[in-house]
C-alpha cells in the first residue's frame, strides 16, 4: 500500500546549533544532504531513513517510560530510532552530551533498547533489534 504522506519531516530548532549539528552527525553518522546559510540563518536536512509516526495513549507512554527508564519522564515528543549498535552509539552520545537516562536493557519485544536526553533536551530511544531466540 502506498501512503498519501510522501516525506515525513520533522523540525528540530536549536539554541546551539553547531552541538547539534555536531550531536547528530557524530553520535548517528548522519551526513547531510543539503545545507542552507544566508547571514545569520542556518539549516541543514538529513536523511534519516524510512520515517513512520508512533501514537501511544498516556498508559502506552507511561508503559515504555517505566521499561526504559523506570519511571515517567518522556514529554509529548521523543525519538525512537533503531540502529545497529546500542551500546556503541550510547557511548557515541554521552561523549557528545546526551544524558544518559537509562543503560540499555531487552525489552519484552526483544529490543534492546536505551533512553537518552540529547544535548538540546530532547529525550531520544535508541533501539536495536535483537534476532529471535
Amino acid at each position: 500500500m502506498t501512503s498519501p504522506i510522501i516525506e515525513f519531516r520533522v523540525a528540530l530548532t536549536a539554541q546551539d546549533y553547531d552541538r547539534l549539528v555536531a550531536f547528530y552527525e557524530d553520535v548517528l553518522g548522519v551526513k547531510a544532504v543539503d545545507i542552507w546559510t544566508q547571514a545569520d540563518n542556518k539549516g541543514v536536512l538529513y536523511d534519516m531513513g524510512r520515517a513512520t509516526l508512533e501514537i501511544l495513549d498516556e498508559n502506552s507512554a507511561a508503559t515504555v517510560d517505566q521499561l526504559e527508564v523506570g519511571k515517567r519522564v518522556s514529554g509529548q515528543i521523543r525519538f525512537a530510532l533503531e540502529v545497529a549498535d546500542v551500546d556503541a552509539v550510547v557511548a557515541r552520545a554521552v561523549a557528545k552530551g546526551a544524558t544518559l537516562l537509562h543503560e540499555p536493557a531487552v525489552t519484552p519485544w526483544n529490543h534492546k533498547n536505551a533512553r537518552l536526553q540529547s544535548p538540546d533536551g530532547l529525550q531520544i530511544t535508541l533501539f536495536q533489534v535483537l534476532a529471535p531466540d
